[in-house]
């Protein structure tokens, strides 16, 4: 079985944003966990959702793991992300399409935060 990532990001009019992606790919890549990784947004920028579960699949994955680099389980990840994810299932019934959690509450969450939180002081000092 090969087995993808499909990154998704929200999208924004703002290259930079959504080049954030890109280089969190590159960083997983360069971890070598995962053959094929794919970078995909919901809105505003392209690729789409469809078109990165299209090339995880022309790429040869029969499992395709959706990871919604989104902050909480809002209606984009509710709804929206599991709209795509039966359509990708519909289109290719022969590869299995799972939306993974949120980033949200995980437990390293809290560090995350901690560690920006520290960032904006020291920027305030200096």
């Amino acid at each position: 079985m090969s087995v993808a990532v499909l990154l998704i990001a929200h999208g924004s009019r703002r290259n930079a944003a959504n080049h954030d992606l890109v280089l969190l790919a590159d960083e997983i890549r360069r971890i070598g966990r995962y053959a094929i990784i794919e970078v995909s947004y919901l809105e505003l920028t392209e690729p789409t959702i469809d078109q990165g579960g299209r090339s995880c699949v022309a790429a040869g994955a029969t499992e395709v793991l959706m990871m919604p680099y989104f902050l909480s389980a809002g209606v984009h990840v509710v709804e929206d992300l599991q709209k795509h994810r039966r359509q990708l299932t519909e289109e290719f019934p022969n590869t299995q399409f799972q939306l993974c959690p949120p980033l949200g509450l995980h437990p390293l969450m809290a560090e995350i935060v901690l560690a920006r939180l520290e960032e904006g002081q020291q920027a305030a000092v200096e």
